[in-house]
């Protein structure tokens, strides 16, 4: 392995160890920020996420009008992209994220505190998502692309200023500043949300965290002879390398996803036995289970088709301010909506010690803050 790849796989582990540090301590999730936001009127969460997606959007946009890091060579800004198909497994991702109660970040995070619920999930999950890649329902999902992509001129919000006749670094300039202004303002309008230092700290690092990836890999990892693709925080492909790669590790190679992933359970891990948050937990009844499960599947299989999760559109592709991330990120937040409210509002599950109870609550989310 060169040198290069080999700090590129030490540079994700470490990112991961962070990001898995700082979800575990306060509860960053965007199914999370959403519950709070739409159903318990606590819109902490939501302000952290729309912070991160802020720091986000300026860092990696920094990058890219500096020309340290070439943003067009991520799978987010091709020129070439099915709408329908981005909206769509946005729009079954979001609402198997109410399902399990969580993405697959999310997931990766409560099963290093020890809920072995999330080992189902992070399972369930990587094995729907090899077989869209390029199992059995791969046929399927790449009918599906080509019978609806279009090919366009302008593939991001940038570009799209451009044609109205901008230059290209006053556009970048212009799009970055104005919609991560939006976002900040958004997060900080927030009394309580200005109360919560460690929230605030969380919604930073994590910005941070997706400016970091793209300039491991694509600075660090920017070999002519051994490059490696260009991307930042994602976790459904990832997810779904991980478990083929602890099965047929020898015939397989490292890659900066696989030691995110690992770097993420590591860090929630650590950080759970170092402040006492470890604590085994299991499913209530089997249908609790098979909910769990079936959402999911439905999270791997509708995660490739958006290519990416809460986290990989949701805040990395938006980083690149692409217009294909924001159809994925429209049918997230449409389905995870559903899921949370409305006629397909998903019912919260009774714990086994609330099953006889007429007034039993939601189970409660294990979500720590700082």
């Amino acid at each position: 392995m060169e040198s290069s790849a080999q700090l590129v796989i030490l540079a994700g582990l470490a990112i991961g160890l962070v990001y898995g540090a700082v979800g575990l301590l306060s509860g960053f999730c965007l199914m999370s920020s959403m519950r709070g936001f739409l159903a318990e009127g606590d819109g902490r969460l939501v302000r952290t996420y729309a912070l991160a997606m802020a720091v986000a959007i300026a860092a990696s946009q920094f990058l890219a009008a500096s020309g340290t890091v070439d943003l067009g060579k991520s799978i987010y800004l091709q020129q070439a992209f099915s709408a329908p198909a981005l909206f769509l497994g946005g729009l079954l991702f979001g609402y198997g994220m109410v399902l399990s109660n969580g993405c697959g970040s999310r997931a990766l995070v409560l099963l290093g505190r020890g809920n072995l619920r999330s080992f189902v999930v992070v399972i369930v999950l990587a094995i729907a998502a090899q077989m869209t890649l390029k199992g059995l329902i791969a046929p399927a999902r790449i009918a599906l692309v080509q019978a609806s992509q279009t090919t366009v001129s302008a593939n991001s919000l940038p570009a799209l200023l451009s044609a109205f006749g901008l230059g290209d670094a006053a556009s970048r300039t212009l799009a970055a500043v104005v919609i991560a202004t939006a976002l900040a303002l958004f997060a900080f309008a927030h009394a309580a949300f200005r109360r919560s230092p460690g929230q605030i700290a969380a919604g930073a690092i994590v910005g941070l965290l997706v400016t970091a990836g793209w300039y491991v890999t694509g600075f660090l990892g920017a070999d002519d002879f051994n490059p490696v693709p260009v991307t930042s925080l994602t976790f459904i492909a990832p997810i779904a390398d991980a478990l083929q790669y602890a099965m047929l590790s020898t015939g397989l190679t490292l890659n900066f996803g696989i030691a995110t992933v690992a770097g993420v359970f590591a860090g929630s891990l650590v950080t759970a036995l170092a402040t006492g948050r470890f604590q085994l937990e299991g499913y209530s009844s089997p249908r609790h289970m098979l909910r769990s499960a079936g959402g999911a599947a439905l999270m791997g299989i509708a995660g490739v088709m958006a290519f990416g999760c809460s986290i990989g559109q949701g805040l990395t592709g938006l980083s690149t301010l692409a217009l294909a991330s924001s159809v994925a990120v429209a049918g997230i937040l449409l389905g995870t909506s559903a899921g949370l409210r409305g006629a397909l509002r998903v019912q919260p599950l009774k714990t086994a010690a609330e099953a006889g109870s007429p007034s039993a609550k939601a189970t409660p989310q294990p979500s720590s803050r700082f």
